[in-house]
């Protein structure tokens, strides 16, 4: 039997198993022997990225700037060789309710501002850093209240930025950061109800998840994951429904140039350092 190509995912949510099966049968009758393995956390998929447990991972962006460490300092190399259409030129917002008549920054000063998971890109994060360019400094400038769910996940749950926005309507909170289109899924739902809030601030520009490629795996079975993968098409009946359940309609060739800002925010924060260890004291997962 063919070793087969295996892929660590993080397991977020009930729908990862729907998802990685539909994919593995997919590529299975492509002609490629694939299978994957579910993770808890992030931190724990990488490792194994480089414990040679795995070939690739679907890592988020904070995972693949840790991974980007680790293989930068043991001479190692990775690569993000895929991501989601969607994963790309994304931007995060600062909302406040619309009856306190915000309009600057500035005017959080000595206020609370509401962030989502501790390790969340998103909404923790890339805010801080933008805050941080701003002139404003957690516990200097306002006070940050972590909505801290599910840690090791990345933030990927969107929990925290759920609790948030929550808490911002409720008044315990003077603003609450969340992704873009969190804010827009949290309007439509009803957890910011019409016509309640407004944006304060918007982030720069970053990109989110990739496919990573592990230092040790096969680069000829890679190159074949990476060709199939791209050349999914959306008005194919037996990829579409993973691909809606994936968030995306088009699989897009990995860049990094997205990263920039969390790379960053990362060393303003003090979240890994330039070997990939972790030095938040306060993160668990």
């Amino acid at each position: 039997m063919t070793k087969p190509l295996m892929l660590g995912a993080v397991a977020y949510a009930p729908k990862v198993v729907t998802i990685w099966e539909g994919f593995k049968e997919w590529f299975y009758q492509q002609g490629l022997a694939f299978d994957y393995m579910l993770y808890s956390n992030y931190e724990t998929q990488v490792e194994a990225q480089f414990s040679g447990a795995i070939d690739i991972a679907w890592n988020s962006p904070l995972a693949w700037e840790r991974a980007k460490r680790i293989a930068t300092a043991r001479g190692l190399s990775v690569e993000a060789i895929a991501m989601r259409d969607t994963d790309q030129d994304l931007s995060s917002v600062l909302v406040v309710r619309k009856q306190d008549g915000l309009t600057d920054l500035k005017q959080l000063q000595g206020k609370t501002i509401g962030f989502g998971a501790i390790d969340s890109p998103q909404a923790t994060l890339i805010p801080k850093d933008h805050l941080r360019q701003a002139g404003m400094l957690a516990g200097r400038d306002y006070e940050a209240r972590l909505f801290d769910v599910l840690g090791g996940k990345h933030g990927d749950h969107i929990g925290g930025e759920r609790e948030a926005a929550l808490a911002l309507i409720n008044g315990e909170i003077d603003a609450a950061w969340m992704i873009d289109g969190n804010y827009h899924a949290f309007a439509n739902e009803g957890t910011l109800p019409s016509g309640s809030t407004t944006l304060l601030a918007r982030t720069g520009l970053f990109d989110h998840c990739n496919f990573t490629t592990s230092p040790h795996a096969d680069s000829a079975r890679l190159t074949q994951f990476t060709q199939l993968l791209l050349a999914m098409r959306w008005d194919d009946p037996t990829v579409r429904p993973l691909l809606e359940l994936e968030g995306l309609r088009e699989w897009k060739a990995g860049r990094t140039s997205g990263y920039t800002l969390l790379a960053r925010a990362v060393d303003d924060e003090q979240f890994y350092d330039q070997q990939g260890n972790i030095i938040e004291q306060n993160y668990r997962y």
